[in-house]
């Protein structure tokens, strides 16, 4: 089976930490791309970086690699397999998921270094 193709999201990413209580920011909703995540502990909203939003905690400079897909549900091993790469080249990545595809978020000084490593491992990643 050929290795998949990823392609580098334009938009710098940020990650943002907020009380579990938290409404979501409108703007948030607004945003080309966004992902929510909550528990009982946090609200976690990652929004491209020039979406300002108030925030307890803030991590900037992610740069997004989405997995093409659609993939199914059904497949094993696709994020496992390029997280191992990535690990290998001591690429710290931070994922998240829809229901058809993965976006493996890595920091932008670390790009060139998660590109190469995904090339050399037979992947393709579109610029």
């Amino acid at each position: 089976m050929p290795k998949q193709t990823l392609a580098i999201v334009a938009e710098i990413m940020a990650v943002h930490s907020l009380p579990a209580n938290s409404p979501i920011p409108s703007k948030v909703l607004q945003a080309p791309l966004f992902f929510i995540g909550k528990t009982a502990e946090e609200l976690s909203v990652v929004v491209p970086e020039t979406i300002a939003i108030d925030s307890d905690e803030f991590d900037g400079g992610w740069r997004a690699l989405e997995v093409l897909g659609p993939l199914s549900l059904s497949m094993v091993g696709i994020m496992a397999g390029i997280s191992a790469v990535l690990a290998q080249a001591k690429v710290s990545i931070f994922v998240v998921s829809t229901f058809e595809t993965d976006f493996f978020l890595v920091k932008n000084a670390s790009l060139e270094s998660a590109v190469k490593a995904l090339e050399q491992d037979g992947y393709t990643v579109i610029r």
